[in-house]
C-alpha cells in the first residue's frame, strides 16, 4: 500500500480531486489517500498567520499521522501525475529521512494565486513533494506542538534536519511548468503559481493537461437512450 497525503484547501477543492484522479488513473499499486484538511486534524491547531494555503504547515504532520512508522508520499494539491506513483515510491532510500526535488531557481512572478505574495527563499518548493521516511528517528522531532511553534523557514528549509539526511529526487517528479515551461518528460506537474482552475492561470504551459484531467473527474458513462 502506498500512503499518500495531499494538501487540501477548500478555496480550491477542485485541484485536490483532479490530483487524486490523476494518481488513480496511473497507479498500478494499491494506494491510500489522505487529504490534509485542517478541520480533520483535531490534534493540531494552526497558529501561523503566513502562507498562501491551508496546508502550508500540515504537511509536516505526516510522520506523526503515521505514528512515526513506514514511508509516505506528500504532495501539494495543485499537481497532476503523468506517471505511475509507484515509480516515485521505488526511489525510497532508507538512509534518508526525507527525499525531495532540490529546486534552485528565482520565481518569475511576485504574486501568485488569490493575490498571495510569491517570495523567493532558499530551498523554495523543496517541501511541495516529499518522500517521508516516517520511521527515521529524525522525524520524531515533528510533533504537532513543535510544528505549531516553529517558524516557516525552519520547517520548509528543513533546518530541523541534518543535511546528509535529505535525499534528492529527479526534477521530473516536481516539474513547475509555470516557472520552467513545458516538459514532456515530466512525471509530476506542479502549478505552483496558480492552478489552471483560476482564470489568470488557465493558459499557462501544460495547462491543457490539467483541464483534461478535470474533465475526466466529471466523466460519467451514460446508458444508451432508447429512441423507441
Amino acid at each position: 500500500m502506498i500512503n499518500i497525503f495531499i494538501g487540501y484547501d477548500p478555496r480550491e477543492s477542485v485541484v485536490f480531486h483532479t490530483c487524486v484522479n490523476s494518481i488513480i488513473r496511473h497507479s498500478t499499486q494499491p494506494i491510500s489517500i489522505t487529504p490534509l484538511a485542517l478541520k480533520n486534524l483535531n490534534s493540531y491547531k494552526e497558529s501561523h498567520t503566513d502562507g498562501s494555503n491551508q496546508f502550508i504547515y500540515s504537511r509536516f504532520l505526516v510522520p506523526y499521522l503515521q505514528n512515526y512508522n513506514g514511508w509516505a508520499v506528500y504532495i501539494d494539491g495543485d499537481m497532476i501525475l503523468r506517471d505511475d506513483i509507484s515509480n516515485l515510491w521505488k526511489l525510497r532510500d532508507p538512509n534518508n529521512a526525507i527525499m525531495v526535488v532540490k529546486h534552485d531557481y528565482k520565481t518569475k512572478s511576485k504574486i501568485k494565486y488569490l493575490g498571495s505574495i510569491n517570495e523567493d527563499y532558499p530551498r523554495k518548493n523543496w517541501s511541495s513533494v516529499i518522500l517521508w521516511n516516517s520511521s527515521h528517528l529524525a522525524c520524531r522531532k515533528l510533533s504537532p506542538e513543535f510544528i505549531e511553534n516553529a517558524h516557516g523557514s525552519e520547517l520548509h528549509r528543513f533546518k530541523w534536519l541534518e543535511e546528509n539526511l535529505i535525499g534528492e529526487l529527479p526534477i521530473e517528479w516536481n516539474w513547475l511548468p509555470d516557472e520552467f515551461g513545458s516538459n514532456l518528460n515530466a512525471k509530476l506537474i506542479h502549478f505552483t503559481i496558480g492552478a489552471p482552475c483560476f482564470h489568470e492561470y488557465a493558459n499557462v504551459p501544460m495547462s491543457s493537461e490539467w483541464h483534461h484531467e478535470r474533465m475526466l473527474v466529471n466523466h460519467c458513462i451514460q446508458y444508451p437512450k432508447n429512441d423507441e
